[in-house]
């Protein structure tokens, strides 16, 4: 019996399972920026990492403020001028149509289920959430730069379970990522559904550690 839903964010409930990597680089695409695909994939790992080790992004920063700063710095790296305005505008309209439907879809579920959001995020998670209109349906937020636990480790997900004070069996995990969200799940005792989508490798995945699949989050309503 299911008891409890755990969410993942990023690539889960603001991109409709696609990686963050291909949704930039799809954008880069379409507008044209005059990059190939591997000098932008070394941006993005770049970026990465830059925002991981440093405190570039602050608590009270919006999502369009961390997209602002993410593409300056990618854009930085590539030598390119001219192009982040574009970039940011079109990545967040996407971002706004994506989410209005998630809000639609959480609202309904969290009728059913506490609901819990689990995410390495840059410690701002709190400002996005109330940006979007998300911020009122999570019984709890666990973000890794605020509990100092960092998805794949299992622990992460033990810390939504205990919020919402039910057995693993009872709780099912739903994330775009099979490495970071279904293997740890499924090792703590989780359910996991896999929102499956665009990813940054085409690497095989685990399906072992799948119970469930969806390519639109409102799936999950004939399956929770």
């Amino acid at each position: 019996m299911i008891k409890g839903l755990i969410f993942d964010y990023g690539g889960t409930l603001d991109t409709h399972g696609c990686h963050w990597g291909m949704m930039i680089w799809h954008t880069y695409e379409r507008l044209g920026v005059p990059v190939d695909e591997m000098a932008f994939r070394d941006a993005y790992v770049y970026t990465e990492r830059m925002l991981g080790k440093n405190r570039i992004i602050g608590p009270e920063d919006s999502f369009l403020m961390v997209l602002t700063k993410k593409i300056s710095i990618q854009m930085n790296y590539l030598q390119l001028e001219g192009y982040t305005d574009a970039v940011v505008d079109d990545l967040y309209r996407q971002v706004q149509q994506n989410t209005a439907h998630t809000v639609a879809v959480l609202q309904k579920l969290n009728r059913r289920y506490p609901l819990v959001l689990v995410s390495n995020f840059y410690g701002n998670i709190h400002t996005v959430l109330q940006e979007f209109g998300l911020d009122h349906v999570f019984l709890r937020v666990i973000e890794s730069a605020v509990v100092g636990v960092r998805k794949p480790d299992p622990q992460i997900f033990r810390l939504g379970v205990e919020a919402l004070g039910v057995a693993p069996d009872e709780v099912v995990v739903i994330g775009d990522s099979v490495e970071k969200d279904m293997i740890p799940a499924h090792q703590l005792g989780c359910r996991t559904i896999w929102f499956r989508g665009e990813g940054w490798t085409p690497q095989s995945e685990d399906l072992s550690v799948i119970d469930n699949m969806i390519t639109d989050l409102q799936d999950l309503f004939s399956l929770c």
